[in-house]
């Protein structure tokens, strides 16, 4: 087991955390109602195989979401369509263009640092690994300095209340836990869509911009496309950050050496970053649907049966990874499965690898007496389906 699970217990009913594989890779399982796969072989085939593993799973699941909030979503959709969008949105996070924000990243970073050494009080993710990405993304959509309060909690609030599994698998209220989180997310639809009419009158440089006058084949977004793009980058988007560097001072707070070793030289950020990915991947599982009867992992499957891919299962098979529930920065390859594969690997990897580097150093910078605060432990969100902190108290004097 890693000792950063052990240590605080992290998902209790998901052996594979704890050094436990499932007897097969791929399995039924019933009380989710899906097949499941846990080998990174089987987790990269479903993947990177859209035409028998569709995305578009949300026609599958127990309970249907409005129409109108999965226009543009392009998790929900497969080539050719998915890559109209794909590329459309993917010109805005070119190498180019993320280099480009690192000074920015570097000043946001430094300024949230600053407020915190002002008030003597440290919560990592209150005080950093949730703001920084949003206001990253924020700047990106051009959304103004002082608006930027619309954001605050919406995102955190639709991650704290994901009804996770039980969308797949349906259950107890679940169908009123869908329509209370479009409810709560009908504020931030209507800030947007505000924001796409005002560009429409005035266009700026700026990614909402870009959105509405981008064109692919002649065809260009719907407004309720941009406004759906521009929340799902909001929200997803910065999921991955805010979990990547919480994740990753949860695994060195949790191995003094490491710390240590990474504190000494950080040439090892980026490892350090990239095997807390690997251990504690934000999406711990994914979904898709077969479009056909399909043998995999050793069972077969028929047509229109959902199978979750385990993400966070397939990173710690031990015929991918040696000795893989050890955390070791210097692991090379470190070939993890956390961003995705294939058509829908994470358009955003770069610009949150980026937030992550930039974040971990400047704590390390900062704060030579980082510590977690043993009165007030670190906590993680309850739901099976991410594997992220939620709560981090620090002590640094």
């Amino acid at each position: 087991m890693s000792k950063v699970i052990e240590r605080w217990n992290v998902h209790p009913t998901r052996q594979w955390l704890r050094g436990v594989r499932p007897a097969n890779p791929v399995e039924f399982d019933e009380e989710i109602g899906a097949w499941c796969a846990y080998g990174f072989d089987e987790v990269e085939q479903i993947l990177g195989d859209y035409e028998t593993f569709s995305a578009a799973t949300a026609a599958y699941a127990a309970v249907q979401v409005d129409p109108k909030f999965q226009e543009g979503d392009i998790s929900q959709m497969d080539p050719p369509e998915q890559s109209k969008y794909r590329k459309l949105i993917g010109a805005a996070f070119s190498p180019r263009v993320i280099n480009g924000l690192e000074d920015r990243i570097v000043k946001i970073t430094d300024e949230l640092l600053d407020e915190v050494q002002e008030k003597g009080s440290f919560e990592l993710v209150a005080d950093l690994a949730y703001p920084l990405p949003v206001i990253v993304i924020a700047e990106l959509l051009g959304v103004p300095l002082e608006e930027r309060d619309i954001f605050k909690g919406v995102a955190f609030d639709i991650i704290e209340n994901m009804a996770g599994l039980d969308f797949v698998a349906g259950g107890e209220g679940i169908e009123e836990q869908i329509h209370s989180a479009e409810a709560r997310l009908k504020p931030l639809l209507d800030y947007m869509a505000d924001q796409v009419a005002q560009r429409r009158k005035q266009p700026r440089e700026d990614l909402l911009t870009y959105l509405m006058h981008a064109e692919q084949d002649g065809e260009r977004l719907t407004d309720n496309e941009v406004v759906n793009i521009a929340n799902v980058l909001l929200i997803t988007g910065h999921i991955t950050s805010t979990m990547m560097v919480a994740n990753t001072m949860a695994c060195l707070d949790t191995e003094p050496e490491w710390m240590q070793r990474v504190r000494a030289d950080r040439s090892l950020v980026p490892g350090a970053v990239e095997e807390a990915l690997r251990l504690l991947p934000p999406a711990a599982t994914l979904s898709r649907v077969t479009t056909r009867e399909i043998e995999i992992g050793g069972v077969t499957i028929p047509a229109e049966q959902m199978i979750l891919p385990w993400v966070s299962a397939a990173n710690r098979d031990p015929k991918k990874f040696d000795r893989p529930d050890v955390f070791d920065p210097t692991r090379s390859p470190n070939h993890s499965i956390s961003f995705g594969h294939g058509v829908h690997y994470c358009l955003g990897t770069r610009l949150a690898r980026l937030e992550g580097k930039i974040a971990v150093n400047a704590i390390l910078d900062r704060f030579p007496d980082f510590r977690s605060n043993p009165d007030n432990p670190v906590t993680f969100f309850p739901s099976t389906d991410m594997v992220g902190v939620r709560s981090f108290d620090v002590l640094y004097k």
